[in-house]
């Protein structure tokens, strides 16, 4: 084979391209052009319907398909390509009389029925690509024709609209694979990048890592099915069965900045090359996860965090009154909590709509100037500019969701709890000084004691009527009642403490109401949470806990979203959301393996990244609803990241029985 690439112009490009066009594809000429991603050999494809041609691209040269044709094929300069680019890409992606049809071909293995090893090709465009049904057929039938036979060929829909539009379409004709049927089985899948040498230490049940949990430390990997919500600060993660990047335990290890990732043959690893209790370097990437032995013990520095000190304002304990949530804002965290203050900073968003929800798209996107553009496509008025596009987000978002009610209590009401009761005050004094001895063996006894003491002591009769009389009807209505955690130790840069604190969700009359409080006060006091603040440098004199008292709202589906990628940082387009039937507290206490969703929110489209627990995908109807809530959450960004408008929401969430959406939680999520 030449080292030409032949050009329609009959002009030789440079020695280094192995561009090919028009010759058929062999697996040795895959082999040649393909670069990896995923682990997985590709190679980018662009089939010329003027011309009747295809052009195989050299992965090494060419990155982007546009550039290609731009440039090789219709002889354009880089500089008037960027000057143009949003509307090149729609008249290759979306103009359904389209010249060019472009795609990816992917090399992958399964077994036969012998057990033997067998190769097969999926081809697939890039996830905005809005090609009709007859144009899908189209650009397999091409591809097909042109592939070694012998080669099984699979096409598989980029998004939503794909597999909509090739449902009409028979899979004799045109044999397809989902997403979630080639890549919910993979062997390893990144969950959080990064980067760690440490001891690996394989638990194969709950029960060998619950006999070896006190003896972890900060240069350990802990590897093992599924890694509880306590797990304690380490060096990585590993999880040998499948999971999601929104998970409490990927929630911390993000906010950790530690290597987290799916690795199902894990044991094999390790019984192959004695790997537990070895010393290893193990490194997650987009593309690749390793997991190297090392020779001999390496000198290991402490991490960074034994010396991290989180910045958090002093909370401010005078007397104040519970309060609606619609009546907090962003400013009152230090009096009530983060979590209760972002809730009444949305009602506020909601109710005023007077926030600028645009900023996000305001930034620029090399060659891009800002995506304003593509934001008011995807709100339905495509010339909608300045003002009248932060009025047409802000009536998006407000006809999308809903912020929850309920009450909040403050920081004072737990202060003077603490202070009516000389035992809680004498345990108090004892942790303080186990934490200013570093007292790790005597830590757990006296915070298991402090929580023992705060769930039974009776509280005073002032506060408790505050509590009780906060309800309107009081607590004695027979409605059933939400208690969740709003600590001003959470939600902060640098420490999310996700699944850290309490929340309870059953909740029946007055009695059943204070004794919620007092366990959502008495987890501020576990061994871990104190540990782990201790260890971010936070004072437990500084360390408070408000309350929020809700209603319980029956859900037919809940779930968690990220206004981001979680595993490919440099995303800008997609959202990540997770959902299960019923509470979204399913899906953060990983109970429930989740279906998981990416949700374009530039060009539009979405796709079924996994199915979770339940095996089988949404209704396409509800799917459309949660593609508005993935568009809601990335507006949403624009005023809640505040100073960096490009940092994520973690948000939580609900589905009623009526089909609309409440939001439970908002805050930043930890990168």
């Amino acid at each position: 084979m030449t080292t030409t690439a032949v050009l329609p112009s009959g002009t030789p490009g440079p020695l280094t391209d192995r561009t090919v066009i028009g010759e058929n594809l062999s697996l040795p000429l895959f082999r040649t052009l393909s670069g990896v991603l995923a682990g997985h050999p590709y190679l980018k494809v662009v089939v010329d319907r003027v011309e009747d041609t295809w052009h195989l691209l050299d992965t090494a040269v060419h990155p982007f398909h546009v550039n290609y044709i731009a440039t090789r094929v219709l002889g354009m300069e880089l500089a008037e390509l960027d000057s143009c680019l949003d509307a090149f890409n729609a008249s290759v992606y979306m103009d359904p009389e389209r010249r060019f049809l472009l795609g990816v071909l992917s090399l992958h293995t399964d077994e036969d029925a012998e057990g033997r090893e067998r190769p097969f090709l999926v081809l697939e465009t890039t996830e905005a690509d809005t090609m009709h049904g007859r144009l899908l057929e189209e650009f397999y039938t091409f591809v097909r024709h042109r592939v070694d036979g012998r080669l099984p060929l699979l096409l598989k829909p980029a998004n939503h609209g794909q597999e909509h539009e090739l449902a009409a379409i028979s899979d004799v004709r045109v044999p397809r694979i989902l997403g979630h049927q080639l890549f919910g089985n993979r062997t390893r899948t990144p969950l959080n990048p990064g980067d760690a040498v440490g001891r690996l230490r394989y638990f194969r049940t709950l029960e060998e890592y619950t006999a070896a949990a006190d003896g972890l430390g900060w240069s350990d990997i802990v590897a093992m099915p599924c890694l509880p919500d306590d797990v304690p600060r380490v060096a990585g993660f590993l999880n040998t069965s499948p999971g999601t990047p929104l998970s409490h335990t990927n929630v911390l290890a993000s906010g950790w900045g530690i290597p987290n990732a799916i690795v199902r043959d894990l044991e094999r690893m390790v019984d192959a090359d004695v790997l537990d209790g070895a010393w290893v370097r193990y490194r997650v990437q987009d593309d690749e996860i390793t997991l190297v032995p090392l020779t001999h013990a390496p000198t290991l520095d402490a991490p960074a965090w034994h010396q991290q000190r989180i910045r958090m304002e002093p909370p401010l304990l005078e007397d104040v009154p519970a309060l609606w949530l619609h009546r907090l804002r962003r400013a009152d965290r230090d009096r009530y909590g983060t979590k209760a203050a972002n809730l009444g900073e949305l009602h506020h968003v909601l109710d005023s709509r007077t926030a600028d929800l645009t900023a996000f798209y305001g930034q620029p996107r090399p060659p891009r100037a800002d995506l304003y553009g593509h934001l008011a496509a995807r709100l339905g008025a495509k010339d909608a500019t300045g003002a009248e596009l932060r009025s047409l987000a802000a009536d998006f978002v407000a006809g999308v969701i809903a912020a929850p009610h309920g009450i909040a209590l403050p920081f004072a009401l737990q202060h003077r709890f603490l202070t009516s009761s000389p035992a809680v005050q004498q345990g108090l004094g004892k942790l303080k000084m186990a934490l200013e001895l570093d007292a790790v063996d005597a830590l757990d006894a006296v915070c298991l004691h402090l929580q023992q003491l705060i769930r039974n002591t009776p509280m005073p009769e002032d506060v408790s009527r505050q509590i009780t009389s906060a309800l309107p009807g009081g607590p004695d209505t027979g409605s059933r009642l939400v208690v969740r955690s709003s600590s001003n130790a959470e939600d902060l840069p640098g420490f999310s403490a996700a699944g850290v604190y309490d929340s309870v969700t059953t909740v029946h009359g007055a009695d059943e109401l204070l004794d919620a409080v007092r366990q959502v006060w008495a987890s501020l006091l576990s061994p871990r949470s104190v540990r782990l603040r201790h260890q971010a440098g936070i004072s437990l004199d500084d360390t408070y806990m408000g309350v929020i008292i809700q209603e319980y709202v029956p859900a037919d589906l809940g779930g968690v979203l990220v206004t981001c990628n979680p595993t490919r940082r440099e995303d800008f387009r997609n959202v990540y959301l997770n959902c299960s039937p019923g509470s979204p507290e399913t899906v953060v206490d990983g109970t429930t393996l989740p279906l998981q969703y990416l949700y374009n929110t530039v060009e539009g489209g979405g796709r079924t990244v996994a199915l979770g627990s339940s095996g089988r995908d949404l209704p396409v109807g509800t799917r459309d609803k949660l593609a508005r809530l993935a568009l809601t959450g990335r507006l949403l960004q624009s005023h809640f990241s505040e100073t960096d408008v490009d940092h994520p929401l973690d948000i939580e969430w609900l589905m009623t029985d009526q089909g609309d959406f409440r939001l439970v939680q908002i805050r930043p999520y930890a990168l």
